[in-house]
């Protein structure tokens, strides 16, 4: 029998905890919840919308899930008129965040991902600065989770992600970051996101992501991409893990690894339209050679888009496939004056593309352009064989302008590279190099960085260190960020 005593100290206890269960109600990841994150994760947009609308919007998790959802939508569409009407909504979810439990360690993380979707999304749309505040304050959000709960395995997949990009900035920057309070190192970041792949609800992001940095900040190497293929493999209906797959292979020059990913992806009409695939297509099917298929590519691609992005870069393609192809003049010059009419200047390949058509509009091309051109798609794809036979019958005398020899050079060198033939490659690299650096020509950049990762290969810790810090020397070059962001992480690399 409960005495009026036991039942008065029950009564206290209720009412003691009573606020901790509640509190604890804010962030809940429901089974259906579960499955709406990994519908996000393929693409699958609308199921998951679907399954949030029957969740209680007072769960943090939702509102998360709600903002990943808009942010994939936006980043794929790339519709400005759509930026314009959902921004509102970053302020209304991280004020409905904030008034949940200050005490979980998931309110500073769930902060911290719906700002960095927004910044994500502000740097497609030209909102270069804005997007910046959004970093800084995701990364104090996090590093404050992570001094308060340092256990929590979700706060490494994208604290260990900054890590990394604070890591690569480049030397003069520096401290811009530090004065900002932003701290750390590639290594530290990939430690990180090693810790975060043994999350259970973050661990397939987690991965995805460390894949991404080896591609696009370190070296990517036969083993990562293995890697990345078990990955895929593991999840053919993904459609996410098929598109980013595929850029990470051509991005680094394995182009018939990256076909087959898009071949293979999922089509059903219940998946996120992703039309830059369209874009794609085309860069591969240019590499290879096959001028018609990548034109209707392209052409499919300009047909439906709705972005500024890319628009730029797709008219240089199909100039380069019409180029390529030997049509006349008349053909060539309509779509260089379209390009630079069209798009916005954010995303490096469209800046190379404004550039390029400038200087055609102005002085045409060299004869020994065309030539070098399909070397450096044939390279650029890893399609070395085809790359060597348009590249044998010259020599850098068959030149006539430095910039000219400089490229050639430098595509000689990356192509033996590819083959595995790095002391050759050292010759022709270090060349382009030489002829390069008095006027400071992209090449001498791109030369000196693939002489560190050379080098590196080697275990020439000395030389490589030399040439990744000669790569940060070149001061003007349409590719300076990457480069630099490479550079920069090759050398945090050899410390």
């Amino acid at each position: 029998m409960v005495t009026p005593t036991g039942r008065l100290l029950t009564l206290t206890v209720i009412l003691i905890l009573l606020p901790g269960l509640i509190w604890a109600q804010d962030f809940i990841w429901r089974p259906a919840l579960q499955r709406a994150y990994s519908d996000l994760q393929k693409m699958k947009v609308q199921a998951a919308r679907q399954t949030l609308a029957r969740e209680a919007t007072t769960n943090g998790v939702r509102i998360f899930l709600e903002d990943y959802a808009d942010m994939l939508v936006l980043v794929t569409s790339d519709d400005d008129r759509l930026f314009s009407s959902l921004s509102a909504r970053e302020d209304e979810r991280l004020n409905a965040l904030k008034a949940l439990d200050d005490t979980s360690p998931w309110q500073r993380v769930l902060q911290a991902e719906v700002r960095l979707h927004w910044a994500f999304a502000k740097l497609k749309f030209g909102k270069e600065i804005s997007a910046s505040w959004d970093v800084i304050r995701a990364y104090k959000l996090l590093a404050e989770n992570q001094k308060r709960f340092p256990d929590f395995l979700p706060t490494y997949k994208s604290l260990g992600t900054l890590h990394v990009m604070i890591g690569s900035v480049p030397e003069n920057y520096v401290w811009v970051a530090n004065l900002l309070g932003l701290q750390g190192n590639v290594r530290q970041g990939q430690q990180e996101l090693q810790r975060a792949q043994q999350d259970s609800l973050f661990g397939l992001e987690a991965r995805l992501i460390d894949l991404m940095v080896r591609a696009y900040v370190l070296k990517f190497t036969n083993a990562d991409s293995q890697l990345l293929q078990q990955l895929v493999d593991e999840q053919p209906d993904n459609l996410l893990l098929h598109f980013f797959g595929a850029t990470i292979e051509q991005k680094n020059g394995r182009s018939q690894q990256a076909l087959t990913y898009l071949n293979s992806r999922p089509t059903a009409s219940d998946y996120q339209s992703l039309l830059i695939i369209e874009n794609i297509l085309g860069d591969i099917y240019l590499q290879k050679g096959q001028y018609a298929n990548a034109t209707t590519h392209f052409q499919r691609f300009l047909s439906s888009y709705k972005g500024q992005n890319f628009l730029k870069d797709s008219y240089y393609k199909l100039f380069l496939c019409h180029w390529l192809s030997d049509e006349p003049e008349a053909r060539l010059r309509p779509l260089l004056q379209k390009l630079v009419t069209v798009g916005r200047l954010t995303v490096e390949s469209d800046k190379a593309a404004q550039k390029f058509a400038e200087a055609y509009l102005k002085r045409g091309a060299s004869p020994g352009q065309k030539v070098l051109m399909q070397a450096r798609l044939a390279s650029d794809g890893g399609f070395t064989d085809s790359a060597l036979a348009y590249l044998r019958p010259y020599n850098e005398a068959r030149f006539a302008h430095v910039a000219e020899r400089a490229e050639y050079n430098y595509r000689m060198g990356r192509i033996y590279q590819h083959r595995n033939e790095p002391d050759t490659a050292i010759s022709y690299l270090s060349r382009a190099l030489a002829l390069s650096e008095p006027d400071q020509l992209t090449f001498g950049a791109t030369a000196a960085l693939q002489l560190g990762y050379v080098y590196q290969q080697k275990n020439d810790r000395t030389k490589a260190r030399s040439f990744f810090q000669k790569a940060l020397r070149f001061k003007y070059h349409e590719y300076k960020n990457s480069v630099d962001n490479k550079a920069r992480a090759g050398l945090s690399q050899l410390q």
